[in-house]
């Protein structure tokens, strides 16, 4: 035998043993490829399974934000701040005050007002009192005329006779013309003042209630010298200084009621599909991760896009326009209990997942936002003009004083005034 069939003879064992190797490893890789292909199945009907029976019926958002009422506290009047009795982070309850204006000029224009209105009332009554005097007059008039024409009558009779001159029959008939016209100034006088004051009494006159609606404009002014909390909640936003000199209107300081907040929740346009008023939603705020969840419910669509409403809104009339996805505004309350729980604040990140199951309609939300904190002015105001009134008729001057004096007290507890106005 040769040395090359020799060495053949010796190669061919070990070429079957590469053959068998070669096979056995394509073998085992496709039972890979094949148990990798089954586990890829067995995972997309999973998923495809998770979302038929589940997932499809939720719609998750992580572009929303909590929202709330940020209520912008101003001055009603002009003034100088004397002092400022509540700061940012402080919480504060309704009917605490917040701001002291200088009382002075309103403490001044309450005086005027209520002078005012004294007066009024006493020139009412005069003109009351004047109409039995000029019905006196009237009657002492027409005596006077009724006297000239008797004495008239008399001379005119004696005339014939002789006993009485013609010059004497002249000066009575002037006198009968001078009364006559005494009466009929009587007369207008009386009708004139008459109506002034028919069909109305001192209070009811029109002076006097000008005069009364004055002063409760003055004691409106002068009450809102102290500004105070018209809802519980935090400060935040302080901008005003003591000894600034502020105009009405001008923003001072906010306070936000954490308790009416809710959840701006942006949603895309093509989500919008089966999201409805009243269904079901679970937030997580990123401040406490997912182990805080909150529950909410839908409460309504904002009526137009976040780019419809933004300062500069796009404008798509151009020849580079490329379409872009919009989101519409949701807005989701929460439980009360669980925001008081885990408390959030305004502008905070979250994530909210609407349950779209629900396809039924719900009743709109009522909004009920109200303070009580100025109910009790009005009331107040009348109690002062009942005791001026009352006080310049010389009736009952020292009960309704009183009343008046603690009408003023209360106020100042109230709005943090604590100028006593003065009284006429």
């Amino acid at each position: 035998m040769s040395g090359n069939q020799a060495e053949q003879a010796s190669a061919a064992p070990g070429a079957n043993g590469n053959a068998n190797g070669n096979g056995s490893r394509n073998g085992k890789r496709k039972r890979q490829l094949l148990i990798l292909t089954l586990i890829v199945l067995v995972i997309a009907v999973a998923l495809f399974l998770y979302w038929f029976l589940y997932a499809r019926f939720f719609e998750s958002t992580d572009d929303a934000y909590v929202g709330g009422n940020v209520v912008q506290i101003s001055s009603q009047i002009g003034g100088t701040v004397t002092a400022i009795k509540a700061d940012d982070t402080q919480l504060v309850q309704a009917g605490q005050p917040l701001v002291q204006l200088d009382a002075a000029d309103a403490q001044v224009a309450m005086a005027q007002a209520e002078a005012a209105l004294a007066q009024a009332v006493r020139q009412t009554r005069q003109l009351f009192l004047n109409n039995d005097s000029l019905e006196a007059a009237v009657v002492a008039a027409e005596t006077n005329l009724d006297r000239a024409n008797d004495d008239l009558r008399r001379r005119q009779a004696g005339l014939g006779s002789g006993t009485v001159s013609q010059e004497d029959v002249k000066h009575a008939q002037d006198t009968v013309k001078t009364s006559a016209a005494a009466l009929k100034q009587a007369r207008t006088a009386l009708s004139a003042n008459r109506a002034l004051t028919d069909k109305t009494s001192v209070t009811e006159h029109p002076n006097v209630l000008n005069a009364a609606s004055q002063v409760r404009a003055a004691y409106l002014n002068y009450s809102r010298v102290g500004i105070s909390a018209p809802i519980t909640g935090f400060v935040s936003k302080r901008s005003v200084q003591v000894g600034q000199r502020i105009a009405a209107g001008t923003p001072m300081m906010a306070i936000v009621p954490l308790e009416q907040i809710w959840i701006d929740a942006n949603f895309k346009e093509s989500q919008l599909k089966n999201i409805r008023v009243g269904q079901a939603v679970e937030v997580t705020a990123d401040a406490y991760g997912s182990d805080v969840i909150y529950h909410g419910t839908v409460q309504g669509f904002s009526a137009g896009t976040g780019s419809a409403f933004s300062l500069l809104p796009a404008q798509n009339a151009s020849g580079n326009w490329i379409k872009v996805v919009q989101r519409v505004p949701l807005r989701v309350t929460l439980d009360p209990q669980e925001v008081k729980a885990h408390p959030l604040r305004i502008g905070l990140s979250t994530t909210a997942t609407i349950d779209v199951r629900n396809t039924g309609k719900a009743q709109p939300a009522v909004t009920d936002y109200q303070t009580s904190i100025y109910k009790d002015l009005n009331t107040q105001a009348d109690e002062i003009v009942r005791g001026i009134i009352n006080r310049n008729l010389g009736t009952g001057a020292g009960t309704v004083a009183g009343a008046d004096t603690a009408a003023m007290k209360r106020s100042a507890g109230a709005g943090g005034n604590a100028v006593a106005a003065p009284r006429t």
